[in-house]
C-alpha cells in the first residue's frame, strides 16, 4: 500500500490545484464531499468563508496551478529562503520541532473536532427518534457517509486516543464502537453498502437504551434478576426504534444481534454461530472491548491492553475466530490508551495505531526535560533501536511519568487518515 501524506498549512497559502481536506463536520460546508482538488478561485473564497485557520493538505494528490503558484510574491520566497539558508543547524532542528508540533496539535484538534460534532450529530439523531424519525435516520446516514467518505479515500488509516475531554459518556461508547467496527470492516474488506450499514448499525447499536430509566442504562454487577432482565430488554426495544426509523433490515439485525454470541451464551435469543450476521460479529466483539476499557464503573475499567489479552482468554469461545484474528491484528498487541516501558527503559502512552502496520505504534514518552506540552509524537516505525519492552498498569508508573503521560481513565477513539504526523528522525 501507498501511504498519502498530509500536512497542514496556513489557509492563506490555499492554491488551485491543491487537494485538500476539510476537517469540520459534514454538514457544516456547502461541499459535497470533505475532500476535493480545488478547482477554482470561487472554492478558494468559500473556504476563507469557513473560519479555519489552517487547513489539511496531501502534496502527493496535488497539482497547483503554474499560474497561481506564479502569482506568488518572488522576493518573499527568495528572502525566505534566503533566511533558511542562513539558519544554524540548531536553528533548523528548532524550526523542524516547532513546525512538527504544530502539524501534530492540529491534527489532534482535528481529530477531536470531528468527534465532537459526530457525538452533537448522534445527540440529535436521538432526540428525533420519536418525532421525526425520517430526519433522524438521514442524519444518521449523513453522518456514515461522511465517515466512509474520509475512512475509504485513503489507503490507511490509524487508530487516534483522543483526550478524555472529548464526548460526554453515552456518545462515546457509540462513536467509539462505530470509528472500530468500520475500521474493521474495511480491514475485513467488507463491500461498501455493508460498511454503511455496519455503520449505521453500530451507530444505533444502544438506541433501545432510550426507553430505559437512566439508572438502568449501564449494566452493573449488582443488578438484581429482574433489573438484568429490564436493562437487556434494551435489544428488542433498539429494534423497535430501527423499524420506526426505516432501517434497513441488515441494519436492523445488526441490532438485534449485537449481544448475542456464537457459543449461544448471549441474549435475548441465545442463537449460535451461523445464525448471527457477520455484521453483527464485529459490532459484538468491538462493544465488549470498549466496555471493559469504559465500564459502567470507572473503577472496573482495565487498560486496552489488557481488554486484548481478556477477550482473546476469556472470552474466545463467545466471538466469530476469524473476526476476533482481524480484530487483534488491526488493534496491534498494545492498542491506543496503553502505557508501556520501552526497551531503553523509558516509559510512554501509545497514542496512535496504523491499522495496516499496528506492531510499530506512535507513542508519546516520558522525558522531564521536555515540557509534556512540547512533547514530540514518536513513530517507532522509524526508530530502528527502539521498540516496547512490556505492557503496564498506569500505576505501576513512577508518579512523574503518570503525571506527564496522564493515562486515560476513559478512552476515546477516531481516525487519522494517512500518516498525518511525520517526526524527526531520532527525535525521540
Amino acid at each position: 500500500m501507498t501511504d498519502i501524506y498530509t500536512q497542514f498549512i496556513d489557509i492563506s497559502q490555499l492554491r488551485i490545484g491543491m487537494f485538500i481536506y476539510l476537517d469540520m463536520g459534514w454538514m457544516d460546508h456547502p461541499f459535497p464531499v470533505n475532500s476535493f482538488e480545488i478547482r477554482n478561485q470561487d472554492q478558494i473564497a468559500t473556504i476563507h468563508s469557513l473560519g479555519l485557520e489552517r487547513i489539511r493538505y496531501a502534496p502527493d494528490k496535488s497539482s497547483p496551478d503554474p499560474g497561481a503558484a506564479a502569482s506568488a510574491a518572488p522576493d518573499s520566497a527568495s528572502t525566505a529562503a534566503t533566511a533558511r539558508l542562513a539558519e544554524s543547524p540548531k536553528t533548523v532542528e528548532a524550526r523542524k520541532h516547532r513546525e512538527m508540533l504544530a502539524n501534530q496539535q492540529a491534527s489532534l484538534l482535528a481529530c477531536e473536532r470531528q468527534f465532537s460534532q459526530a457525538s452533537q450529530t448522534f445527540k440529535h439523531v436521538t432526540e428525533m427518534v420519536h418525532a421525526q424519525p425520517q430526519v433522524a435516520r438521514e442524519q444518521a446516514e449523513n453522518l456514515i457517509r461522511g465517515f466512509l467518505a474520509d475512512m475509504l479515500g485513503e489507503d490507511e488509516a490509524a487508530i487516534r486516543l483522543l483526550s478524555e475531554k472529548a464526548g460526554e459518556r453515552t456518545s462515546l461508547h457509540s462513536i467509539n464502537v462505530t470509528v472500530i467496527s468500520l475500521l474493521l470492516g474495511k480491514a475485513m474488506e467488507l463491500s461498501k453498502i455493508d460498511m454503511l450499514e455496519l455503520g449505521i448499525g453500530a451507530l444505533l447499536h444502544d438506541i433501545g437504551k432510550m426507553e430505559l430509566p437512566d439508572r438502568l442504562r449501564w449494566l452493573e454487577d449488582h443488578f438484581t434478576h429482574a433489573e438484568r432482565q429490564l436493562y437487556q430488554s434494551h435489544v428488542m426495544h433498539g429494534v423497535t426504534l430501527a423499524r420506526k426509523l426505516g432501517l434497513s433490515p441488515n441494519a436492523t439485525l445488526l441490532i438485534a444481534q449485537h449481544h448475542e454470541h456464537i457459543d449461544g451464551s448471549g441474549y435475548p435469543t441465545h442463537i449460535f454461530a451461523d445464525k448471527i450476521s457477520p455484521l453483527a460479529r464485529i459490532v459484538s466483539l468491538v462493544n465488549q472491548y470498549d466496555n471493559l476499557c469504559n465500564p459502567g464503573n470507572p473503577a472496573l475499567a482495565i487498560t486496552p491492553h489488557e481488554a486484548l489479552s481478556q477477550l482473546f482468554t476469556h472470552y474466545k469461545t463467545q466471538f466469530h475466530a476469524p473476526t476476533m484474528t482481524a480484530f487483534i491484528r488491526m488493534m496491534g498487541i498494545y492498542p491506543p490508551g496503553s502505557v508501556v516501558q520501552l526497551t531503553d527503559e523509558r516509559y510512554a502512552l501509545v497514542v496512535s495505531v496504523n491499522s495496516s502496520r499496528p506492531i510499530k505504534p506512535r507513542v508519546m514518552i516520558h522525558n522531564p526535560e521536555v515540557p509534556r506540552d512540547d512533547a514530540l509524537v514518536i513513530n517507532l516505525e522509524h526508530e530502528q533501536s527502539l521498540g516496547i519492552h512490556r505492557s503496564l498498569k498506569p500505576l505501576q508508573l513512577p508518579k512523574a511519568a503518570y503525571d506527564y503521560l496522564s493515562p486515560r481513565k476513559r478512552l476515546c477513539y477516531f481516525f487519522e487518515r494517512g500518516r498525518e504526523i511525520e517526526t524527526i528522525g531520532g527525535a525521540a
